[in-house]
């Protein structure tokens, strides 16, 4: 048998850890019992602290409880066919209620859990009777909508001499010989996880009876990896160097981003004027030496920044805050997120300028001041977003106002003639060639094309050549008038 399991507490007084976490779930189970209903209980914490543990001693304060397992798929529907009709229905056994059990609510995901948080948010929603459920990361995205519809109780990790406390009892109680030192570091290699404390304990000691610090040479430290929100509170939180230095060693993610996180909490956690600007400080030296180690490739500049932006931000402080901050993530980044569109409209019309005008981006993006100013005249604002090939859009980016439909409709149509008129000359360039291809040799008519032409076919040539004359005579005469009505000068008329 597991000794995790024939050691498990039976009650609230066999717990070890914290016992502010105790009262306030006690607290909790009386309201409950009082026919008061609560907010769903959520205990978030690291694994092996005791979340489970509590959460089946809790079942037996209540008397019935249902059970969802992290290892059971939790769709939508599985969800509501057995948690949600428990939850809305009283007990079989004339309990006066019953408690759900939803472990490892923060690994809901994929396509077996798929609409898993919305059933718990409905079942939250609608319950009769108590729940109570279980999570890792107080941080994950899943959490987002639960968090705020219960009772959350952060639970800390279990401290190294309180696992050390629980391993000299399981060792008096298995008669194994142990030395004080062994059992003390076989506790901090724990990480503060009481349920690996105990069965790496029980591997070791069940073929010798017998627990050594040679044992323990061969034994790595249990995995101690943590996430950005925890690097960032031990910054924050203490002013022990040394376990400042070991949260941000243990952290696998780029140090920069770290910083940012440091930098936007500061003002959360801080409140004292002269510390604030003393934290800002050391954020604006490590910066300085992270931009160092990106201009000379020198990454060993990232050792005195990691110093500036963690023991320096840590030790700006005086005392530690005793208060509960809420980590957010940079603004920048929402910010960022907020703008991508903006962004994206930016580089596309820059592109449009790069192609058009033959320079870099960077330079295309220098005109946008001056197109603002050239985007005030709707001529000018035509004729510009006509030349780039600028859309709606992408106008919209210069000048709120949409170009006048009838201004547009008269620069069309006058664009359409010029394009005419230059087809036509073009036509009349062709012709040209012919002729100069027909020579005059001794009087005679020279050309490839002298046996086809008659005197007739001559005569309605030029008749054909006096209509179309008269049609240029008149479409001159348009244009002319509606230049004259206009009193706006054109972006390229200088």
């Amino acid at each position: 048998m597991l000794w995790t399991d024939k050691y498990r507490p039976q009650s609230f007084e066999e717990v070890v850890g914290s016992k502010n976490t105790v009262s306030q779930i006690k607290n909790w189970i009386n309201k409950w019992n009082n026919n008061e209903a609560q907010k769903p209980l959520l205990l978030t914490g690291s694994a092996g602290i005791g979340k489970t543990t509590l959460a089946l001693i809790i079942a037996k304060e209540i008397g019935e409880f249902v059970e969802l397992n992290a290892s059971d798929k939790r769709s939508y529907d599985i969800i509501m066919e057995t948690v949600g009709e428990s939850s809305s229905t009283q007990s079989l056994y004339g309990k006066s209620h019953k408690l759900i059990i939803i472990d490892e609510i923060d690994g809901i995901s994929g396509n077996d859990d798929r609409g898993g948080t919305r059933a718990i948010n409905k079942i939250m929603a609608n319950t009769k009777q108590p729940i109570i459920m279980m999570a890792n990361d107080f941080y994950s995205k899943r959490l987002a909508t639960i968090k705020t519809k219960c009772l959350v109780i952060k639970m800390p990790k279990i401290r190294s001499p309180t696992i050390t406390v629980a391993l000299r009892k399981i060792a008096k109680n298995e008669n194994i010989e142990v030395e004080n030192d062994a059992l003390k570091e076989l506790s901090k290699r724990s990480n503060g996880d009481l349920r690996s404390a105990i069965n790496t304990f029980q591997a070791m000691v069940s073929y010798s009876n017998s627990l050594t610090m040679e044992d323990l040479d061969d034994l790595e430290y249990k995995d101690n990896t943590s996430n950005i929100f925890d690097s960032v509170i031990a910054v924050l939180k203490s002013k022990n160097v040394k376990h400042v230095k070991e949260a941000l060693f243990s952290i696998n993610e780029d140090p920069t981003l770290v910083m940012e996180y440091i930098a936007e909490n500061i003002p959360r956690e801080y409140t004292n004027k002269n510390e604030i600007k003393k934290a800002y400080e050391m954020i604006s030296e490590a910066d300085f030496f992270f931009g160092k180690a990106r201009q000379t490739r020198e990454y060993t500049y990232w050792r005195y920044a990691s110093e500036f932006m963690g023991s320096g931000v840590a030790l700006s402080k005086k005392e530690t805050y005793k208060k509960f901050s809420k980590i957010q993530s940079p603004m920048a980044f929402n910010l960022m997120a907020r703008s991508r569109g903006k962004r994206k409209l930016r580089d596309e019309i820059a592109e449009k300028i790069s192609k058009k005008c033959h320079v870099s981006k960077q330079i295309a993006i220098s005109y946008f001041p001056l197109m603002e100013i050239i985007f005030k005249n709707d001529l000018w604002a035509w004729e510009f977003s006509d030349f780039i090939g600028l859309d709606d859009s992408e106008i919209k980016h210069f000048r709120t106002k949409k170009i006048p439909k009838k201004l547009v409709k008269e620069l069309e149509y006058k664009k359409a003639i010029a394009l005419q008129n230059k087809y036509k000359n073009s036509l009349s360039e062709g012709n040209n060639e012919d002729r100069n291809n027909t020579k005059i040799v001794d009087g005679k008519i020279n050309s490839k094309n002298t046996d086809n032409i008659h005197f007739d076919d001559k005569k309605k040539g030029n008749k054909s050549k006096k209509s179309k004359d008269k049609l240029k005579k008149t479409e001159n005469k348009k244009e002319t008038k509606k230049t004259e009505s206009k009193s706006q000068k054109s972006l390229f008329d200088f």
